[in-house]
């Protein structure tokens, strides 16, 4: 029997490093992916590190030939912003490559009877509000109102959020009589806005607030791409690597749903502002908003309703807003620069 090992892609990510730091400390043995070289901190916490491309079929064989992936966390994507500029680049990695793991990662359980537990973060861009007056209105949004994205990464995460249901219950499976435990372990996260106090993320919509707070420590000035009052989710990266653990820990059978939501504060950009300013005084921070990015904040949900992930497994944040800044965001970015 192959050692069971736990795949990551875009493990250089900001979701990567906080994950493979958990996973390590845990001693799990970890297969990192990602089309450039692993960062150097994180090489000597890895079984092995991969450069490739989900995209590469071939690669991926590979892979699932040499290691017995129990656990898969894919977190390899072309995010918002970046995909409304090459929307069918977004279109292949986002889809193509998501489609390819989640084939082998069917061929596998069903070869081996095991289901591998596939853990996708998905997106509150999967969500549209139609206008401002309705997202004001509209309070915490279950996992099944306003899915209608108008984002291509929004359109990316909700279908394969559908590839993952389909997958888990592949019609051939279900013709062919098969035990629905032998069946592919697919489960998703909505993620918010995330905030890291060790990476800095490019290309997502929701980096007015982790771009704001690491541009006021190093001491430059940062012109804020949304309006004073913009409002998102978020929460920080230690609550964010908390909620993939602890859904991939869910007992199978207590979970009533395939895709939750997770989150834990929802300041407006003014809030965020404020905060950044007293705990930076002479951070220079203007709001230039940009038309394009702040037409996609507006349509996105100013807060989520995570009551199933609660219900369901237990899901509680760590870190409300005050406790995020004065505990985790400032005094390690401050240390940091």
């Amino acid at each position: 029997m192959r050692e069971d090992v736990i795949l990551i892609t875009g493990a250089n990510g900001e979701i990567g490093h906080g994950l493979i730091h958990h996973l390590a400390d845990q001693k799990k043995a970890i297969v990192a992916l990602d089309l450039n070289p692993l960062d150097e901190v994180l090489q000597p916490l890895v079984r092995h590190w991969q450069v490739g491309d989900i995209l590469n079929f071939a690669l991926l064989e590979e892979l699932f030939e040499k290691h017995h992936f129990s656990i898969i966390f894919h977190l390899a994507s072309i995010l918002s912003t970046k995909a409304e500029l090459n929307p069918e680049l977004a279109h292949k990695v986002n889809v193509e490559g998501t489609l390819n793991l989640l084939c082998l990662s069917e061929a596998q359980s069903r070869r081996d009877c095991v289901p591998v537990k596939f853990i996708y973060p998905s997106s509150i861009a999967v969500y549209c509000m139609p206008d401002l007056e309705t997202k004001q209105a509209a309070g915490k949004i279950r996992e099944d109102q306003f899915t209608t994205p108008a984002t291509m990464y929004g359109i990316n995460k909700l279908y394969c959020e559908n590839l993952g249901r389909y997958y888990s219950k592949h019609y051939k499976q279900l013709a062919n009589n098969a035990n629905p435990d032998e069946l592919l372990d697919f489960r998703a996260l909505r993620f918010p806005g995330l905030i890291s106090s060790e990476t800095v993320p490019t290309g997502g919509t929701s980096d007015y607030g982790p771009e704001m707070l690491h541009a006021a420590a190093k001491g430059v000035s940062y012109n804020c791409f949304v309006r004073p009052d913009a409002r998102l989710p978020f929460m920080v990266m230690p609550d964010a690597v908390k909620s993939l653990i602890s859904l991939k820990k869910a007992p199978r059978q207590a979970l009533t749903q395939t895709v939750y939501n997770v989150t834990s504060f929802n300041p407006s950009a003014q809030e965020l502002y404020e905060l950044t300013v007293a705990a930076f005084p002479k951070a220079d921070i203007r709001f230039v908003p940009d038309c394009h990015r702040q037409c996609i904040v507006d349509s996105w949900p100013a807060d989520i309703d995570d009551a199933a992930a609660q219900r369901d497994w237990g899901w509680r944040p760590d870190y409300n807003f005050d406790r995020a800044f004065s505990e985790y965001l400032v005094p390690v970015i401050r240390a940091r620069y």
